[in-house]
């Protein structure tokens, strides 16, 4: 009986698993439907900015916008008005370029986007909570410059399988410690704070993303930007 039960709950999955082979693109429905439909007011003025949602360019892209509702660092929805992965044209191309790579070398991955274009005013708001505390490192100062996510410049990305589960990268997204960090993988490695299969796995969306021109940052193995800050303060307009 146990066999049984146990075969019942696997087959489902094996039959995803090759049903993803076959196909090689998931649609965003089979995992998130919180950010389909027409534009908000917000997303709508986000576009008038110079913004597109990924979806107008790959309407197959994964996409759970985590500010979006409280299960976050901040413990509390902090985004309102906007459930897409808004973000600069040139960016979302760059970022279909590279999903579209990694479903080349491994048919069943797909790239997810956790966060996208952050309007300013939540940048105070997340700022203003961790200033004086060990997790400012990890929060652009809104007050002395500006983060590239507030440009739409800038993407917070992960790897998801084909049962739409993150593969593991070491820690969780939004963790604020040194298993994030991409400068000392080495160590980390052998320390045993992140494990071969967990670097492995860093270092492929790297490989996707680094392809197509992105940058990583040395604190979050998820966070990827489209240019320097000091070129976007010169290109872009801050996203209010």
């Amino acid at each position: 009986m146990k066999r049984f039960l146990l075969a019942a709950a696997i087959l489902p999955l094996l039959a995803l698993c090759a049903f993803g082979q076959q196909r090689r693109y998931w649609s965003v429905d089979d995992w998130f439907r919180c950010n389909l439909g027409p534009d908000t007011p917000k997303e709508a003025e986000m576009r008038a900015a110079g913004l597109i949602d990924i979806h107008d360019l790959d309407s197959t892209f994964a996409v759970k916008m985590v500010y979006c509702g409280p299960y976050n660092f901040m413990g509390h929805q902090l985004y309102h008005g906007f459930t897409k992965a808004m973000m600069r044209p040139e960016l979302a191309k760059k970022l279909v370029a590279a999903n579209k790579q990694l479903k080349e070398l491994r048919p069943t991955l797909n790239i997810i986007i956790y966060d996208a274009a952050r309007p300013i005013s939540i940048q105070k708001e997340m700022w203003d909570a961790v200033v004086g505390t060990p997790a400012s490192g990890y929060v652009a100062n809104p007050y002395k410059g500006h983060g590239l996510h507030n440009y739409g410049a800038a993407v917070d990305v992960a790897i998801i399988d084909c049962t739409g589960a993150p593969i593991p990268m070491g820690s969780e997204y939004d963790f604020f410690g040194a298993e994030a960090r991409t400068d000392d993988e080495a160590n980390l490695l052998k320390s045993g704070k992140i494990t071969r299969r967990e670097l492995d796995n860093r270092l492929l969306l790297r490989k996707v993303m680094e392809a197509q021109g992105l940058k990583k940052i040395t604190s979050e193995w998820w966070h990827f930007n489209l240019m320097s800050a000091s070129e976007a303060q010169k290109k872009l307009k801050i996203i209010e």
